[in-house]
Formats: structure tokens, C-alpha cells, sequence
């Protein structure tokens, strides 16, 4: 993986910018919910910064995706955790990076098996375009259009701050795997 020239402290100083904007004037309180594991890292730094009551809740697409044959169960996997009642909730899910939208589709089929919030909206720092799925974020600290054989992340440093790697995703799968005779080399996600 290589160090992205991006930005991620400014970013997040923008999505921070953004999720105060989408809280102000609501009459009920705002529940921040990180998609793991990225989003979840943004989420806590987000609640504890913006001085919201309780912990922010963690929420997982495994269960939903619709590549769950083909992943699994992954080992480091993020359970759900929403330490809140979601039933007429105002829920603001919190992410890296949305791509075709398949992730967050998985995430609001996760979110509805928890109950019924009263509204679900999005900020990501990233939307780098590429959407399979008629979903888009309320707000997003950049968007940044990328190849859609290159697999963006987020990395939390040591000290909490935050980084960008960026790595080709049908490289490292063939030259990890090789490749299998009659499959398709699968595309970037996020």
C-alpha cells in the first residue's frame, strides 16, 4: 500500500464541519452510528469532540452484504453495537469512503433489524464515485472520483490522528491468490 497525498486531519476537520451542520436545530438528539470499522473510528473521535452524551454506536454490514458467500465472516470484524433506542431515532451514519453503495445498502438492512429510526442520513470523508446503487451521502468532505481497481482506507494512527492508503485491488488479490482459472478479478471496495 502507498501513503495517499490527501489529507485525512483536514478532512476530518470538514466532516466535523458537516455533522454539526446536519445536528443544528433538530429538536431531538442526533445519534452518531460509524459503519466499521472506519466509520467507527470517526464516530468516536466525532462524539467525544463534539461533546455528545453516551458512546457512539458500531454498526456492520457482514451479516447483510450481498458478497457473503464469497467473504464470510471476517476475523476482525466489528460487531453492531447501537447503545440507543433506534425506534424514532435521528440516526447519522458516519463513514470513511462510499463507493458503489453496496456497503451501505448492507448497513440500513443492519440498522432496520435493530428498528425503525425516524430519519438515517450520511457523512462520509470520502465519496469517490462509482455508485451501483441510487444512494449518496447528506455530506461529504470531498469527492475524489478513483479507479475503481484501486481500494482506498482509512488508517488510525497511534496517537489517534488519521491517514490514507491507497492500494491496487486486483494486484494484491492475483498476486496474493493468483488467479483462478475462470473467475473475474473483483473490483475495488468501499
Amino acid at each position: 500500500m502507498s501513503h495517499l497525498p490527501l489529507d485525512a486531519e483536514l478532512l476530518y476537520a470538514e466532516l466535523k464541519r458537516g455533522v454539526q451542520a446536519l445536528g443544528a436545530g433538530s429538536a431531538t438528539p442526533l445519534h452518531l452510528v460509524g459503519v466499521a470499522t472506519g466509520g467507527a473510528w470517526l464516530a468516536e473521535r466525532l462524539q467525544r469532540e463534539l461533546g455528545l452524551p453516551g458512546p457512539a454506536g458500531v454498526i456492520s454490514s457482514t451479516l447483510h452484504r450481498d458478497d457473503y458467500a464469497q467473504r464470510g465472516l471476517r476475523a476482525h470484524g466489528s460487531q453492531t453495537r447501537l447503545p440507543f433506542e433506534v425506534n424514532g431515532a435521528q440516526v447519522l451514519l458516519i463513514d470513511d469512503v462510499i463507493h458503489t453503495g453496496r456497503t451501505l445498502r448492507a448497513v440500513i438492512n443492519e440498522l432496520y433489524d435493530h428498528g425503525r429510526p425516524a430519519c438515517v442520513r450520511l457523512a462520509v470523508l470520502v465519496d469517490r464515485g462509482g455508485r451501483e446503487l441510487p444512494l449518496a451521502p447528506d455530506f461529504a468532505a470531498v469527492r475524489l472520483p478513483l479507479d475503481a481497481a484501486l481500494r482506498f482506507e482509512l488508517v488510525r494512527r497511534p496517537e489517534g490522528g488519521f491517514d490514507f492508503e491507497l492500494a491496487a485491488e486486483t494486484a494484491s488479490k492475483t498476486a496474493a491468490t493468483g488467479p483462478t482459472p475462470g473467475s473475474k478479478a473483483q473490483e475495488g471496495a468501499a
